[in-house]
């Protein structure tokens, strides 16, 4: 395995406040409780300030959790430690289907491998990966995209319209998913097919839901590693956040006004406010009829969906039925910071972007905020890719820069080798005879040595595109460029966004198996904040 990182500014879409947040921490610190480092991490864990009775009642819980996911010796033991006094080292993901994109794993391995090294520094701690049960975007999680030796195969499953905004983690699979993971048996081929298989056939069955798949498949896919999963819908845990929820609602209109001004803040700053407030905003969700409904504050009343309620019989509603209540996505951290010990959250770019705007929530709510810390992050390039590469003299960042971009690189390499190198020495021979006329045009007239460059560059672009063009004529003759440029983008750059937001990870561990999640999971530190490139 070869390893080469790139700053994320270098990553295509990566918004200005995640590229000042990675490489220059001090012009967005106000922004955030902590700096994201070992120190940093140090420092919260010094502030964490959690109710015995309320960590007695979430590790009851999470042992139930765990013991039902299958999870292992090594997660009841780090259970022991949470019980007894032990830190958390939490991320989070909503329920992808078949463990969704490749980050859901980087994620949980980035928990795994900055509770070791916190626990190195001496404060104790375990990894927690907080399930998105909660959610109701549905169209978010049902589906995933896997490259195997065949091409890219895309994986879906439909939505139920009596099951329409229910939060996801109630939603069971059904029948179709019997079918889907048949499908997705048969392109899973390599050395450790069977353990993979065996995993996914296991873990999604039609009486499973979303949350209950996802959080059994990821215990199998990460055996040995320690790592809890904490599914927030158990009523248990809404009875021990129904504080929090209470204050959300009393405190609605002054939370919304210290918001919308961070937001502002940002914008005059140059970042974005990931999550948009507006004069109704709330920062929760109520359940009406079945359905997971955003509650909004109008004319001192508070609608959700198309029912209307008093502020009265909201906290009337939250003190006898907290299930019915989940937090929007700056209201979550602080639930999770209530009930866990929390040092440092684990988050992707958009996360770490609107953690800026929950720090306003975090200082009202909780008075403390964790150090945020951003997820292990990685593009695979596997042998043959990587020949592909070689043999068209291509960077990754030639991929990330597109179709066009990349298809004339492509095309330019494509040229029989004599004809490429007839290209190669006109190229040579071209620049040596425009040479010749700058002295004696320097002598003649000193201006004319800006019309010779001009020229030069103007006659150098002809002739790159006659070499493209000679690219394309070839390849409509041989027609092997578009097999090869899709190859590429299916594997380094689908659907024209990084990998690990859409390629699943269980081919790289059907055919590497723990291998490659002991690989990558060497190169997860807590200081190292650039993007991995990583050659297998």
């Amino acid at each position: 395995m070869d390893c080469h990182c790139l700053p994320f500014q270098k990553i295509p879409h990566t918004s200005k406040l995640f590229s000042a947040f990675t490489e220059d921490f001090g012009k967005v610190a106000a922004y955030y409780g902590q700096p994201p480092t070992v120190a940093g991490v140090l420092a919260a864990a010094r502030k964490i300030q959690l109710d015995e009775n309320v960590r007695r009642g979430v590790v009851e819980v999470l042992r139930e959790q765990n013991k039902a996911f299958g999870s292992g010796p090594a997660t009841i033991g780090n259970l022991e430690r949470l019980a007894n006094g032990a830190a958390a080292i939490v991320t989070g993901q909503q329920v992808g289907l078949f463990a969704g994109p490749a980050y859901s794993l980087y994620k949980a391995i980035s928990a795994v491998r900055y509770a070791e090294e916190i626990t190195k520094a001496g404060v104790d701690s375990v990894p927690i990966f907080w399930l998105a049960t909660e959610d109701h975007d549905f169209a978010e999680i049902n589906h995933v995209a896997s490259n195997s030796k065949k091409g890219l195969a895309e994986f879906e499953m439909a939505e139920r319209e009596s099951e329409a905004g229910h939060r996801v983690g109630e939603i069971k699979l059904g029948a179709p998913v019997t079918a889907l993971v048949a499908k997705a048996l048969g392109s899973l081929e390599g050395p450790f097919g069977k353990e993979v298989a065996n995993a996914l056939r296991e873990s999604y069955t039609r009486d499973e839901t979303y949350g209950s798949a996802f959080g059994k498949l990821m215990a199998r896919l990460l055996a040995g590693r320690g790592i809890i999963f904490l599914d927030p819908l158990d009523p248990r845990f809404h009875r021990l956040a129904a504080s929090v929820y209470r204050r959300a609602l009393d405190q609605a209109a002054p939370l919304r006004d210290s918001l919308i001004a961070r937001s502002k803040e940002l914008d005059k700053a140059g970042y974005h406010a990931q999550v948009k407030i507006t004069g109704e905003s709330t920062l929760l969700f109520y359940d009406v009829d079945g359905r997971r409904q955003p509650l909004r504050s109008r004319n001192g009343k508070f609608t959700a969906g198309h029912a209307s309620f008093r502020l009265a019989e909201l906290q009337a509603a939250i003190d006898k039925s907290p299930e019915a209540f989940t937090p929007n996505v700056l209201l979550r951290p602080i639930v999770q910071d209530t009930l866990l010990p929390t040092a440092a959250y684990i988050g992707g770019p958009a996360e770490i972007a609107y953690m800026a705007q929950a720090e306003v929530v975090y200082d009202k709510l909780l008075g403390r905020m964790p150090a945020i810390l951003p997820r292990a992050s990685f593009t695979i390039v596997e042998a043959p890719v990587a020949r592909l590469l070689g043999k068209f003299g291509l960077e990754i960042g030639d991929v990330f820069r597109g179709h066009q971009h990349l298809r004339g690189r492509m095309e330019q390499k494509a040229l029989p080798r004599a004809l490429a190198s007839r290209f190669d020495a006109g190229e040579k021979t071209l620049r040596k005879l425009l040479r010749s006329y700058q002295a004696p045009l320097m002598r003649l007239d000193r201006t004319l040595v800006g019309a010779l460059e001009s020229a030069e560059r103007k006659m150098l672009h002809q002739f790159a595109k006659l070499k493209g063009k000679a690219g394309r004529a070839e390849n409509l003759r041989i027609g092997v460029l578009d097999r090869y440029e899709r190859l590429l983008l299916d594997s380094l750059y689908p659907h024209r966004a990084l990998q690990e937001r859409s390629l699943s990870p269980l081919p790289w561990l059907v055919e590497y198996g723990s291998a490659f999640v002991d690989d990558i999971a060497r190169l997860a530190t807590v200081e190292a904040q650039q993007h991995h490139i990583v050659y297998l």
